[in-house]
């Protein structure tokens, strides 16, 4: 088996980075066939998905995501593809939402 973990700082706060965990799960069902169940708690949040082969969760607090998967046999052999695929999709909804420098004015 080949594990996947993957921490990503924020500074969203715990609404935002639920929405934006919530829509990382809709992704991933869609794109990848997983099953996502999401456990709600008071100070984080809990994505638990799988699919034949994969088994993991995604944390979801204030502050941070913390991601950790195991990858069954098969797809071992694929660990630097689909880390890299998870660390992309996750990257892009925090990047959305990077705060707008302003521009410097000349």
């Amino acid at each position: 088996m080949a594990d996947i973990c993957i921490h990503r700082d924020h500074e969203l706060g715990l609404k935002r980075a639920r929405e934006i965990a919530w829509a990382w799960a809709e992704q991933v069902e869609a794109k990848f066939d997983m099953e996502c169940t999401v456990l709600e708690g008071e100070t984080s949040d809990t994505v638990e998905f799988s699919r034949s082969g994969v088994k993991g969760q995604l944390i979801v607090a204030a502050k941070h995501f913390d991601l950790s998967a195991k990858l069954g046999f098969l797809l071992g052999a694929f660990r630097g593809t689909i880390e890299a695929e998870i660390q992309k999709e996750l990257d892009a909804l925090l990047s959305a939402e990077a705060p707008k420098k302003p521009k410097a004015k000349k």
